[in-house]
């Protein structure tokens, strides 16, 4: 439950095998690093400790930047010799609105703030004295699931969600979408009647797009679920807030809708588990049979 985040110290965290947190954020992270299990073959550590950490993007040289939610800040890691902690942890922006997506293009950092997404062209040669922000599109600002998530596309565009500003509401104008931005610096919906996507990735052998969806609260300990979907191309309706998972209609929104003609999520994630990223994994090192 979110009101229960101190709860973290007080309990152990077995986790499936496809699912991974690292938690970076306050002086317990260490504890609660040492009481997560993991199945056989695969280990764990602290790689550096960032109050409000929320979003990484893994640059050139090393360099690891992390947004935040509620600090207002960028950092920039980077683990110099190797053994798997950052010894540079530095605060390379500040000042910012909700800084929670970032997206790294060449040399160049991409940030999702409340409510706008801006360029700092090259500011990885540049974190002594930063670009100035370049504003390449701007967003609305809200309060309630204002902090953005941000990636660039293997088409070169990037790709921003706008949650729904509310628990369970009619969503106006760009909210409760994924929107794309081409290099025109038009916004393009990609997929629509999403409350509140944490994270997206594409496949890397079909290029499609997948993303996460949190589900509304208050309908109960046991639905709806929190989703996994597939968008291959724009326009989709995942149905919020008219039906959830895959065909529970909305008791207040829901009432007359059919279900059927909004897309159901490839995978039900479980209700409330409110899955703040997802990767398609290429690597080598996890364990044969993953």
């Amino acid at each position: 439950i979110p009101e229960c985040m101190g709860c973290l110290s007080e309990r152990t965290y077995s986790m499936r095998p496809w699912l991974f947190l690292l938690l970076l954020s306050g002086v317990a992270s260490a504890g609660v690093v040492n009481r997560i299990e993991l199945p056989p073959g695969f280990g764990i550590a602290l790689y550096a400790e960032i109050p409000g950490a929320r979003s990484i993007a893994v640059g050139p040289d090393g360099w690891v930047f992390v947004g935040t939610r509620d600090a207002g800040r960028i950092w920039a890691l980077r683990d110099g010799n190797g053994d798997g902690r950052a010894e540079t942890v530095r605060t390379v922006l500040s000042g910012l609105d909700t800084p929670n997506g970032l997206t790294l293009i060449g040399r160049d950092l991409y940030v999702a703030e409340n409510h706008r997404i801006v360029r700092y062209a090259g500011l990885i040669d540049r974190m002594d004295s930063p670009p100035p922000a370049e504003v390449l599109s701007s967003l609305p600002r809200y309060g309630r699931h204002g902090w953005r998530y941000l990636r660039a596309g293997p088409d070169g565009a990037l790709y921003v969600s706008l949650g729904a500003p509310c628990n369970v509401c009619e969503p106006e104008g760009i909210t409760g979408t994924i929107q794309r931005l081409g290099p025109d610096g038009r916004l393009e919906t990609w997929a629509r009647g999403v409350r509140n996507s944490g994270g997206f990735d594409w496949n890397p052998e079909t290029g499609v797009l997948w993303f996460t969806d949190n589900g509304r609260d208050w309908l109960g300990d046991d639905r709806p679920p929190d989703e996994l979907n597939r968008a291959p191309g724009p326009g989709r309706h995942f149905g919020f807030p008219y039906c959830h998972g895959d065909g529970l209609p909305d008791p207040q929104f829901g009432r007359g809708r059919d279900c059927g003609k909004y897309i159901p999520p490839a995978a039900r994630l479980g209700p409330h588990v409110a899955s703040l990223g997802m990767r398609f994994y290429t690597g080598r090192q996890f364990p044969p049979q993953y």
